[in-house]
């Protein structure tokens, strides 16, 4: 497994509006797509270029989707543990830089539409052998393939703790589960702000602080 370090970027609410616009325009969804896919599309495109893929080379894009609204009934809020599944996007490296953000978006668009359907998610557990199951490992993610791992929410309330010592000022991952391709998102401090924290190499992260169109809509 490669060496691998991380770092932060801030989007804030005005440009992430102008990427959902962006996103909505070249589609013409009409505000179908969400201002977190819009940007999602975003780092998956950034993070291809960063890694240099050949055109052919496939990429992909894993996301989890929360479960606990789409049971019936639904995981009560004092539900402790995790409720998700995992949906997959594939395309070309060609096909993600070619095509723009508008069409990533919308691949992702879909494939959240599709996972977040209540009738996928039963079929899904009812594949799920009772007797022998499986259960995915960090070896799983550990892999030459070019792809995206995403982690966390920004829905997810952590400015709302207060440990004795005042507002956080600053919210990250710590040292787990750390792998090349993972990226784990939060709120900012600033209401309507999205955090990505950005896991790769060394040689990834210096490319993506040196492009453009990546960090023209960074905080």
């Amino acid at each position: 497994m490669p060496a691998v370090r991380e770092c932060a970027f801030s989007f804030s609410p005005e440009n992430i509006k102008k990427l959902k616009a962006r996103a909505n325009k070249e589609t013409g969804c009409d505000g179908r797509i969400s201002s977190f896919q819009a940007l999602l599309a975003h780092v998956w495109r950034s993070v291809s270029r960063a890694r240099a893929l050949k055109p052919d080379q496939e990429t992909c894009c894993w996301l989890q989707i929360g479960c606990r609204s789409r049971l019936s009934p639904p995981l009560p809020e004092a539900y402790v543990g995790n409720s998700i599944h995992g949906v997959t996007v594939k395309a070309f490296a060609g096909e993600v830089e070619s095509n723009g953000l508008g069409w990533a978006a919308l691949r992702l668009n879909q494939a959240i539409a599709e996972g977040s359907d209540r009738a996928g998610i039963y079929r899904w557990l009812e594949s799920w052998n009772k007797r022998r199951p499986s259960f995915m490992t960090m070896d799983q993610f550990i892999s030459s393939a070019p792809d995206l791992y995403l982690s966390s929410s920004p829905r997810f309330d952590v400015y709302g703790n207060d440990f004795g010592w005042g507002k956080p000022v600053a919210v990250r991952s710590g040292p787990g589960n750390k792998v090349d391709g993972k990226f784990t998102v939060y709120p900012t401090a600033e209401e309507g702000g999205i955090a990505v924290e950005i896991c790769s190499t060394a040689e990834v992260l210096s490319s993506l602080l040196r492009d453009v169109e990546f960090l023209e809509v960074v905080a």
